[in-house]
């Protein structure tokens, strides 16, 4: 996989792989500006901004007329906040992208912002932050984030609170967008068979020139910082459980090692914690491990749905098989697995114009250097058993262990007790 880089004159970066043959084109426009450069007055304007572009642009008016550009050729489009950036893409047949640019850029540079629709919008986004709540294994993933991160930007729902929303001011919703939606600060990564020189034309044209300050945040606080355990009582018939660790700030030197001590523990079907909590023990329908990576900080967290009745054979499960990731090597045999299941998982994604968008824009926009797919393969394969073992004895601590729990009241009496490390 080739890529190449261009960065406009006070304009996007612009970064391209061309997929020769391919009949789609997939266009990621990352914007830095997330939830972690909210200032206390605007919690939760980023997610807000990011609904109110598909309400409507100069060249689009309405949300139907933005749907219907893209949807109406089969394509599809879609944006998602994040702590560090905001991320809007568009994927079609290759013959309609200067479509694809035009109405990304449109949604990105050009938003209406209209009154009217801030308003009809407040509405929608209270149900969404409703409907985390009523999701046990969302609100159960939202207090594990309290507990590891605090109650700061990286500990907070993205979306804000119900009267984060209803307070927001109309005002700050436009400075946010004046300030951090400048062309200079977004990266707009494309895939799919067509030159970079078109790539870099087209993001020209849509998004245009304009520098802007990028905003800095808040350093991540030593963690953890939460409460050692945090509940939630619901009357549900599964208990939602999640266990997480302070782990490694993106782009450490270790990060290859953590994604092969992640894979190993529990990204998938083959990993340990499915085999040993699910299958011979039966005690979860799901049970599974991922990394969260920030700018300066990060965890790896455990989640499961159990029989409430289950709870401390769960947990005492899911830390049996923490802790032997700290006591022994990874048999060579496993480790070759976790290799190849972590690569192909990899390549596979490449085929994807959407993937190998997010895959180019994200490193670019986030990260420290862009890997090749090449480069990327080599860095899995170069991990070894002991690069593991020590990576998982500097995160694998008692003290730092921090737990969330979704239940019956009555099985949520007393849990704190079993979290702990088997000796």
């Amino acid at each position: 996989m080739f890529h190449r880089t261009t960065r406009l004159p006070d304009g996007p970066r612009v970064i391209s792989a061309r997929l020769p043959g391919s009949r789609s084109v997939s266009i990621s426009a990352y914007v830095l500006a997330g939830s972690r450069q909210e200032t206390p007055g605007e919690i939760g304007v980023a997610h807000f901004m990011e609904h109110l572009t598909f309400k409507g642009t100069a060249g689009y008016p309405t949300s139907r007329a933005i749907s219907e550009a893209i949807e109406g050729v089969g394509g599809g489009a879609n944006a998602a906040t994040d702590r560090e950036s905001t991320v809007f893409w568009v994927r079609v047949p290759r013959r309609r992208v200067e479509t694809a640019m035009r109405v990304v850029g449109e949604l990105v540079m050009r938003p209406r912002l209209a009154e009217a629709d801030i308003e009809s919008e407040r509405t929608v986004i209270v149900e969404e932050v409703r409907s985390y709540r009523d999701d046990p294994a969302e609100f159960c993933g939202q207090l594990l984030a309290q507990a590891m991160f605090g109650p700061g930007a990286l500990g907070r729902e993205i979306c804000g609170e119900e009267g984060d929303i209803r307070a927001l001011p109309a005002a700050a919703i436009h400075d946010f967008w004046a300030a951090r939606y400048r062309p200079s600060n977004i990266v707009v990564a494309v895939a799919g068979d067509l030159a970079h020189e078109e790539a870099v034309a087209l993001a020209a044209e849509a998004f245009g020139t304009g520098d802007g300050a990028l905003t800095g945040f808040e350093p991540a606080p030593a963690l953890p910082v939460g409460p050692r355990v945090l509940t939630g009582r619901r009357d549900t018939t599964q208990a939602q459980l999640a266990i997480g660790l302070p782990a490694l700030r993106r782009d450490h030197p270790d990060s290859w090692s953590l994604s092969l001590l992640n894979a190993v523990l529990g990204d998938g079907m083959s990993s340990r914690l499915f085999l040993g909590v699910r299958e011979e023990k039966g005690l979860a329908y799901d049970v599974s491990s991922g990394l969260i990576e920030y700018a300066d900080a990060g965890a790896l967290e455990i989640s499961a749905g159990v029989d409430p009745a289950h709870l401390p054979a769960a947990i005492e499960a899911i830390l049996q098989e923490v802790r032997r990731m700290a006591e022994e090597p990874v048999p060579a045999e496993e480790l070759a697995k976790a290799k190849a299941y972590l690569a192909g998982g990899l390549e596979l994604r490449m085929d994807d114009t959407r993937h190998l968008a997010s895959w180019l824009g994200g490193q670019e926009a986030l990260h420290d250097r862009v890997y090749t797919l090449d480069e990327a393969l080599a860095a899995v394969e170069a991990v070894t058993e002991d690069d593991i073992l020590r990576v998982a004895r500097e995160l694998v601590r008692d003290e730092a262990l921090r737990m969330a729990v979704v239940a019956p009241a009555r099985h949520l009496r007393g849990v704190e007790k079993y979290l702990r490390l088997p000796s």
